[in-house]
């Protein structure tokens, strides 16, 4: 169990975890609904399965790519401890349980599951042929807002839709800082990624650019919070504001020259952002402070 928790990064989860608790908290409060720890349940699972199968997916895809990189070599699939079958047994397994439990929060949910495993599947090749491979990344995490209000709600609204655009610039923009630690392995295989087409000084521009558009959405979604019913609190700015700093602080972290911290840059500070943001943005709702 803990090799297959390795091998899709479970922690990691919470990058998007807590932009879906928001999407359905808002989907209760702005229809006036009673909550629901059914299908809070199921939005979880669905959220868990996606992510499995997503993630195990991209690590048996690139199985014979992580064998030959050094930072990759020593992942569960090359290293040999799960088999390549397995894992992909695994995917298919996480894949059925997603849409099983689709199927059982609402039918609009369930009709958009193959669209939405498609979206997160097929980000695994993209590499292969678009620099563009991490905004696919971030267009697959974004659906959690959107796919969380639907499954209380099936009807689309602005606020998860603006949530779901800032987490997919977002996610790019964290990936893209990441993806600078493979530049040059990504050259010798003809892997694209916007730091191995544009060169690490651009792709950190181009980072804080997708950054700089997030915290705009941040903002635009706090806006029609509070010309809405629901409004806002001290809870709520304080929440955007301490994700605004999280985002200018990653950058502070990394440079051209210096990728030491990138690490610390795409865990722990986004991980401690999205968290925070999440629950300070819930109780908002009910203590409205």
């Amino acid at each position: 169990m803990k090799a297959y928790l390795d091998l899709v990064k479970f922690s990691h989860t919470i990058f998007a975890m807590p932009f879906a608790m928001i999407g359905y908290f808002t989907a209760i409060k702005e229809n006036n609904l009673a909550f629901d720890v059914q299908i809070l349940l199921l939005v979880v699972l669905a959220m868990v399965f996606a992510r499995n199968a997503a993630m195990g997916f991209n690590r048996w895809a690139d199985r014979d790519i992580d064998a030959s990189n050094p930072r990759t070599k020593d992942r569960e699939i090359p290293a040999g401890v799960i088999h390549q079958k397995n894992a992909l047994g695994f995917v298919m397994l996480n894949c059925f349980a997603f849409v099983i439990t689709c199927w059982f929060i609402n039918t609009l949910c369930f009709f958009l599951s193959p669209i939405a495993l498609g979206i997160v599947l097929a980000y695994s090749y993209t590499k292969r042929f678009t620099f563009l491979c991490h905004v696919v990344l971030g267009l697959g995490l974004s659906l959690a807002p959107i796919g969380a209000y639907l499954a209380v709600h099936p009807h689309f609204n602005a606020i998860p839709v603006i949530y779901g655009l800032a987490v997919l610039f977002w996610v790019s923009g964290f990936d893209i800082i990441y993806a600078l630690q493979d530049v040059d392995f990504d050259k010798k295989f003809s892997l694209q990624s916007i730091p191995q087409f544009f060169g690490k000084q651009k792709a950190l521009y181009l980072s804080v650019s997708f950054h700089i558009l997030t915290a705009v959405l941040i903002l635009l979604a706090s806006y029609l919070f509070y010309q809405s019913e629901m409004g806002i609190g001290i809870l709520h700015a304080i929440a955007v504001i301490f994700f605004l700093a999280i985002l200018y602080y990653q950058h502070t972290l990394v440079t051209a020259n210096d990728l030491s911290k990138v690490n610390k840059a795409f865990f722990t500070v986004n991980g401690l952002g999205s968290l925070m943001f999440g629950i300070l943005i819930i109780l908002d709702f009910y203590l409205n402070v």
